[in-house]
């Protein structure tokens, strides 16, 4: 189970700047600008060989003066109940504000392992003023430049030394994993109990630590798999936490431990930004993918057109990655939920699917001779075999090529297309290396 460290601070502390250090990325918008994240923050780091997830809780924060202290207080109290670690972040240029005090109280009372990180530490004499900081009464504050670099190396392999070890059960191996995720209240404690049912002692519970997902093992009409549940495994500390980030980081525990994801859309509701922050969770673990749009049975219109309307806007939405099975369905009325389990089933099976090198080269060394990848700098490219990987968690294929560093991401893209075309991946991730032969 995946281990998760929330980046936690009052607004321009530089939590987006962290974020971008510790996960290499410049995905968050970073500006002066107070409340300027919008993007719901979450990459994943390596460091000293371990792995571990990491949330910029920036991006939940409202922009609004009458709610931006509360909304600040509910982030923390929501990462203090779901993360394993807390980076709480503090300015060395502006010293400690009445904010920080309030955030360390919090932080102060939850039993989560905290690490006070003072940031903007960029001279040396900026290291000094760090000291202020032990007045929050949350041990060594951390000098570090998330700017610059400078001390976030010293940063990592505390984290490291901090984060639980993986004391979760031995789960059978070859036994996927179906992870059921969405917004609040899109139905899916619903889908979990439809698929349940009321026969309890066809479960198995084995549950991972208070903050893990729980997988039921589930073994009725022919299946047998784990169910990544993650309804109801904590008590609500609070009845106004903000439900939509809790609910994000949840989906973060679940896909984690998942080989394919459920993503449930509202019907009523259509797909939002939420829907699509998870989305973009299951992508980045390259999970595979079924999209049940639930609550069909009350969707004010439920025409062909109407649902060929909403198929081309998930797939419109989520482009480029469009293939992947969208089932219309009533966890309520418990209409076509089983074919959202043999769907499941599927994706799972098409994650393994091995195509043998000599039909691979047959279908596909043809194809690129009609269409090579263009010619870049008066160079011609020569694509002269193909295989597919072993031993890799999605599909992956491997083309070798005199030039390797001039084939774009359109041509790569491509030959993804002409695999699917021919081969049934659907739902599931493909990946696409161009080497040196």
């Amino acid at each position: 189970m995946g281990n998760l460290v929330a980046i936690v601070g009052r607004p321009n502390v530089g939590k987006s700047t962290l974020f971008n250090r510790l996960t290499e990325t410049r995905r968050a918008i970073v500006s002066d600008e107070a409340g300027t994240t919008r993007d719901r923050q979450y990459g994943k780091v390596l460091w000293s060989g371990r792995t571990f997830s990491v949330v910029d809780t920036g991006g939940w924060v409202v922009n609004s003066d009458d709610v931006f202290e509360e909304q600040i207080r509910r982030q923390v109290a929501v990462a203090t109940e779901e993360a394993d670690i807390v980076l709480f972040l503090v300015d060395v240029k502006n010293g400690i504000t009445d904010l920080d005090d309030e955030v360390s109280d919090i932080l102060r009372r939850s039993d989560v392992p905290v690490i006070l990180v003072a940031n903007k530490a960029d001279e040396s004499a900026d290291v000094f003023q760090a000291s202020e900081f032990y007045r929050l009464g949350l041990g060594d504050p951390v000098p570090v430049s998330a700017a610059t670099g400078s001390g976030t190396g010293d940063l990592l392999d505390l984290i490291v030394s901090k984060l639980p070890e993986d004391t979760a059960p031995q789960e059978e191996e070859n036994i996927p994993h179906f992870a059921v995720v969405g917004r609040p209240n899109v139905g899916k404690s619903s889908l979990i109990n439809a698929f349940i049912g009321e026969e309890r002692n066809i479960v198995t519970d084995i549950a991972g630590t208070t903050r893990d997902a729980v997988s039921t093992r589930y073994t009725k009409f022919g299946f047998d798999f784990y169910l990544v549940d993650t309804a109801g495994i904590r008590k609500k500390k609070k009845v106004n936490e903000d439900l939509e980030y809790y609910s994000v980081l949840r989906s973060i525990r679940a896909i984690e431990s998942a080989d394919v994801a459920i993503l449930m859309i509202d019907a009523t509701r259509g797909i939002g930004t939420q829907d699509m922050n998870i989305f973009q969770i299951i992508q980045r673990n390259a999970v595979g993918l079924v999209v049940v749009v639930n609550k069909w049975d009350i969707a004010a219109d439920k025409s062909k057109e109407a649902q060929d309307y909403f198929v081309d806007t998930i797939r419109s939405r989520m482009a480029p990655f469009t293939d992947f099975p969208i089932i219309f369905a009533s966890a309520l009325t418990k209409q076509r939920i089983f074919k959202v389990l043999e769907t499941a089933k599927d994706v799972y099976l098409h994650r393994v699917t091995k195509v043998p090198t000599p039909k691979l080269n047959d279908y596909l060394l043809p194809i690129i001779e009609e269409t090579p990848p263009p010619a870049t700098k008066g160079k011609y490219i020569k694509i002269k075999y193909c295989t597919q990987l072993p031993n890799t968690r999605v599909p992956s294929f491997a083309f070798f090529a005199n030039l390797p560093q001039y084939v774009k991401e359109p041509y790569r893209r491509f030959l993804e297309n002409k695999i699917r075309e021919k081969w049934n991946f659907s739902g599931t991730p493909i990946n696409v290396f161009i080497r040196h032969k």
